[in-house]
This record gives C-alpha cells, sequence and structure tokens, in this order.
C-alpha cells in the first residue's frame, strides 16, 4: 500500500491543527477533572493548595464515604433510576405513537394537528395551569406528577417523524398492511425494529432529561422528600454547602475547622456520584447516537 508523502508545510499545519484542538478539548474537560481531582482529595489538603489543580491532593475517600453513608443519596438514587426508566419508556411509547400517527399519509386534520404540537414549542401555559392540571389529576405527591407531563416533546416527534418518512419505504408498509397487520402490528413490529437509531437517541435524549431533572420533583413533591429525586439532594447539597461556606468565611474561622474544609470535597464527591452513571451509558448508546442524530437532521 502505497503511502501519501506529506510536505513539511502540510505536517506542521497537522501538528498545530492537533495541538490547538487538544487544547480546547482540555479547556472543556478540566472542569470536570477539577472536580474529580477535588472529590479525591484529603479537605485539609485541598483547602491549603492554591493554583491549577492537576491531580488529587492527599488522596482520600472520605467524602465518597460521607456522601455514600447519606440515607438522602440512596433514596435519590432510586427515585431517579424509577423515574429514568419508566418516564423513558413513557416518553418512547407516546412519540413513537404520536410520530408513527403524523408519518402517515392521506391522514385528516394531520396538518392542523401538528401546527397545534408545534405552536407549543414557542408557546406554552405556564407553570401555575400545569401545576393546576397535576393537581386536578390527583397526581401531587407522587412520582407520575414527574412523569406524565412531559410525556411526550415536540421537537422530539418531528425528528423521529422525519425519520419513519425518510427511511422506511411506504410500500413496506402497505405490504404488511394488505397482509393483514394492524396499526399496532406495523408500528410495534415493522417501524420500531428498523428505527433503533433514533429510538437510541430518543432514549438518551429523554433519560439524560429525566436524570438531570430536579425543579418539577421539588414543586409538585414538595412535602414528600422521600420522592426527590437524586439531583434534588445535590442542589440542597450544593446550596446548603454555599451558604455554610460563606458564613464561616464570614466568621473568619473557616480556614481552621477540619468541617468547613470537607465541604467543598463532599460537593465535589457528590457531582461525580450524581454524573457518572448517565456518562457510563453514552458509550453503549454511541454507534447509534450519531446516525440518529444525522436521521432527523435530513429532510424536514
Amino acid at each position: 500500500m502505497q503511502h501519501i508523502r506529506r510536505t513539511p508545510t502540510e505536517l506542521i499545519f497537522d501538528t498545530l491543527n492537533h495541538l490547538f484542538l487538544a487544547f480546547w478539548g482540555f479547556i472543556a474537560l478540566y472542569p470536570m477533572l477539577y472536580v474529580l481531582f477535588g472529590s479525591l482529595s484529603h479537605p485539609t489538603e485541598l483547602a491549603r493548595f492554591r493554583g491549577i489543580l492537576l491531580w488529587p491532593q492527599g488522596f482520600s475517600m472520605v467524602s465518597y464515604r460521607a456522601v455514600l453513608m447519606n440515607p438522602n443519596i440512596l433514596n435519590g438514587y432510586r427515585n431517579t433510576i424509577i423515574i429514568v426508566v419508566a418516564g423513558t419508556l413513557i416518553n418512547l411509547i407516546m412519540t413513537s405513537l404520536a410520530a408513527y400517527f403524523f408519518s402517515r399519509r392521506n391522514v385528516m386534520w394531520k396538518n392542523a394537528f401538528m401546527f397545534m404540537i408545534v405552536v407549543t414549542m414557542y408557546f406554552s401555559g405556564g407553570m401555575i395551569p400545569v401545576f393546576i392540571v397535576v393537581r386536578t389529576l390527583g397526581m401531587l405527591g407522587s412520582l407520575w406528577a414527574v412523569m406524565v407531563p412531559g410525556a411526550v416533546s415536540a421537537f422530539n416527534i418531528i425528528v423521529m417523524r422525519t425519520a419513519i418518512q425518510s427511511n422506511i419505504p411506504y410500500e413496506l408498509e402497505e405490504a404488511a398492511i394488505i397482509d393483514g397487520a394492524g396499526h399496532f402490528r406495523v408500528l410495534f413490529q415493522i417501524i420500531l425494529p428498523l428505527s433503533k437509531p433514533v429510538l437510541a437517541v430518543m432514549a438518551l435524549w429523554y433519560g439524560v432529561g429525566h436524570w438531570n431533572s430536579w425543579f418539577s420533583s421539588v414543586i409538585y413533591n414538595s412535602g414528600r422528600r422521600d420522592l426527590w429525586p437524586l439531583q434534588a439532594f445535590l442542589r440542597e447539597i450544593i446550596v446548603q454547602n454555599a451558604r455554610q461556606e460563606m458564613a464561616g468565611m464570614t466568621s473568619g474561622d473557616w480556614g481552621a475547622d477540619y468541617q468547613a474544609h470537607m465541604e467543598n470535597t463532599v460537593r465535589y464527591a457528590a457531582i461525580i456520584v450524581a454524573t457518572v452513571p448517565i456518562l457510563l451509558l453514552y458509550p453503549f448508546l454511541q454507534k447509534y447516537f450519531v446516525k440518529g442524530v444525522m436521521i432527523g437532521s435530513i429532510k424536514g
């Protein structure tokens, strides 16, 4: 196999280009590395350190023990997993049904319904009307209040509808209908098996949204802390630690208090504990992710 020889100018350009991209990649990745190194640092050593944190200062797992021994964290993990799994499943079912409907030909009032759905992307009823609806339906104080109101996304309906229209021949569906298949059989045995890339993208988008959500639980389940997700407790830890840190700095004794030193490392450990699981999910969906995103962007 013959290799193409590059000129010195091309070598210099490629080297500078790689260095430039590596620099900006480090800039983008460093905040996460800082939090990771901070969570693995000894609280006192980290409090004394000044400068750019490039490795743990006095390796210690005390912050992770403090986080994992907190019953709120374990309870939040349980609620978050339930919300992510059940909520994403509801999202995929509702989005698939809507996308299949809007991908059909000669459906009466299809454009009118599509217009009403698109309008919701730009205008919404607001928090108070949604709260009234959730309360009227009797979902306050339950996990349903977090999953049902956002069961479907108008943008994701458009993406999945476009994917179905662009990649699945209508003749294939017609052949199945001629053989006696109904709409549900066409959807679940033909459309969805051929739409794995876009389904993976939808699952990732919906799953990350549920994983990061905390506001809905605080609003709808304010009296049920046992139903709060992990991110709500993480926010509580960060806000409380920030207030305690400011109070300690004002009093002038923050630097001598080991407990105050530990606040930052506990905060960093909580962020890592809440972030790593969803990051580990991406490699399993990566092969579908790029293809699924491109499918939804080919046609409008």
